[in-house]
């Protein structure tokens, strides 16, 4: 079963995302929380959870602030961030802050349960239209106030490979297919590329190697 713990304020779009989640039997709202600060207080009493929907504008603490904490105390937990924003400084942010994905609050069952699984088996999602604005960033990151990493890491020649197939967009299987690897290989060559570079998704590992000029 898949544990999920719901972050958002509004009664109504908390009720929506429930409902979005009943039609599957493999899912379980383990429990819900109305922002942040009572969303950690609900893993340190239990945080055998697999993945959080995390809503951004919340009172108390906002949902960036709350997957940093997240992220930094139980790292092994997705956060799929679900939101009505869709600016430039809130995407920079939830990808900073360790977001393993982000989609618009509009997004229809199927896809937020196609979603919820590409997370949880080590990819990143997000609606098209964030994509877009994501690759901007990463592109042409003006106007976001960063201090360039210098970062000292040493990635093999199939790491770079692989990260370099990441910042296309392509998922395990298509990696897999074009270096004549397996599936099970990427995800190994992913997971060491992670721990070399201190991240937790793809989209900040990509973004941490620009800085460094690995990639283009």
């Amino acid at each position: 079963m898949i544990k999920i713990l719901i972050v958002e304020d509004n009664y109504f779009l908390k009720k929506a995302l429930e409902e979005k989640l009943s039609f599957y039997n493999d899912i379980v709202i383990k429990d819900a929380a109305e922002n942040g600060q009572e969303a950690i207080d609900i893993l340190e009493k239990n945080h055998v959870i697999d993945l959080i929907l995390m809503d951004i504008e919340m009172p108390k603490m906002n949902g960036i602030q709350a997957t940093a904490f997240i992220k930094n105390k139980y790292p092994q937990i997705k956060i799929l961030m679900l939101t009505v924003f869709d600016n430039d400084e809130n995407i920079f942010n939830a990808i900073k802050a360790g977001a393993d994905g982000y989609l618009l609050k509009e997004t229809k069952s199927e896809k937020l349960y196609e979603a919820i699984n590409e997370i949880l088996n080590g990819g990143a999602t997000m609606s098209p239209s964030i994509a877009q604005k994501t690759m901007r960033l990463l592109m042409n990151p003006i106007g976001i106030a960063l201090e360039k990493d210098k970062l000292q890491v040493e990635l093999s020649p199939r790491e770079i490979e692989v990260l370099e197939h990441l910042s296309k967009g392509l998922k395990n299987k298509n990696i897999a297919d074009n270096l004549f690897l397996s599936v099970s290989t990427v995800k190994k060559h992913i997971e060491n590329i992670f721990n070399k570079l201190q991240v937790h998704n793809r989209i900040e590992a990509i973004q941490k190697l620009k800085n460094t000029n690995y990639l283009n």
